[in-house]
């Protein structure tokens, strides 16, 4: 499977907070459309907590209440501990390597993060992938896979983290509207590893976090670079692990082509529909779906 080109994922401040940066590879380095069925990828981190708060606080929220519509969600935790908190009135801490999910649908709004001990290292991956048009008034859904959940798959000098869709025999526990395999893979100095694009997908990114890598024989990938893949011939890419090791987000995906518009944390099918969001987010009336207490203020919960 060769190589179509390698970028370098960009810096982005997702929250506008010049002291809350991101490494992005999507969209910064690859388009809405190159990138397609995903949207987003930001790698957060690695940095020092300046301290844990509980499910049972309204402190601590490294990124505050905020809105979204029209997407699935994958937030995964590489060290550290993940933290949440939503209109659906969920609060949850969860360890690495685990993540949250959220099927945003008609829409919801959350906090995050604020759960890693004072003094360890958070570090992770926020992800947005696409949802069909078809879907994105359905109730929005969420949920948390802990890290004996995630399957592993043993390689003679590494392993393979399966996040999503199949890897062999082994199927990853999330799940989206649209097709989609998500890995996260370890490899050992010098290692070799030989990987297949799923048939049904036709979309191939590698992010390379940890180390370095040569894809192919011949393509370097650096930490911080993506390389996407031409899938319209053979399937199969060989990675050899660098001096250091390599570490990679894998996200493959059946390209949807659909036409939708996009503006921050809202996805709609119009500017006119992308509006109405707008709208009703300033006045007080978005999320339609939400439990009937200020989830806001955990001292409002029911018992």
């Amino acid at each position: 499977m060769p190589v179509r080109d390698v970028r370098k994922a960009k810096t982005a401040y997702p929250t506008g907070d010049p002291s809350f940066a991101v490494k992005q590879c999507m969209p910064g380095a690859y388009t809405e459309a190159e990138s397609d069925p995903f949207l987003m990828c930001d790698e957060f981190g690695p940095s020092l907590s300046k301290g844990a708060y509980g499910d049972d606080s309204d402190e601590g929220f490294d990124v505050a209440w905020h809105p979204h519509k029209g997407m699935d969600i994958l937030t995964y935790m590489v060290e550290g501990k993940g933290r949440h908190a939503d209109s659906l009135g969920n609060r949850e801490t969860y360890d690495s390597p685990g993540f949250q999910w959220l099927s945003v649908g008609s829409g919801i709004e959350h906090a995050e993060g604020g759960g890693t001990p004072a003094g360890e290292r958070g570090h992770g991956f926020q992800l947005w992938l696409r949802m069909p048009i078809a879907n994105m008034d359905d109730d929005p859904r969420y949920g948390t896979v802990e890290p004996n959940a995630i399957p592993v798959v043993k390689l003679e000098k590494g392993l393979v983290r399966v996040i999503s869709g199949p890897l062999g025999s082994v199927t990853g526990p999330a799940r989206w509207a649209v097709s989609a395999q998500i890995l996260d893979v370890e490899l050992e100095p010098g290692a070799d590893w030989s990987y297949t694009c799923p048939d049904n997908m036709d979309n191939c990114i590698f992010y390379a976090f940890k180390g370095s890598g040569t894809i192919n024989g011949k393509e370097s990938l650096l930490s911080q670079q993506a390389c996407r893949f031409d899938t319209s011939g053979p399937r199969t890419a060989l990675v050899t692990a660098g001096s250091q090791g390599f570490r990679a987000m894998i996200f493959a995906g059946k390209m949807t082509r659909e036409k939708i518009v996009w503006h921050g944390p809202f996805v709609c099918t119009s500017r006119a529909d992308l509006q109405k969001c707008f709208q009703k987010y300033q006045s007080g009336q978005f999320p339609s779906k939400r439990v009937s207490w200020n989830y806001r203020d955990i001292r409002t919960k029911p018992k």
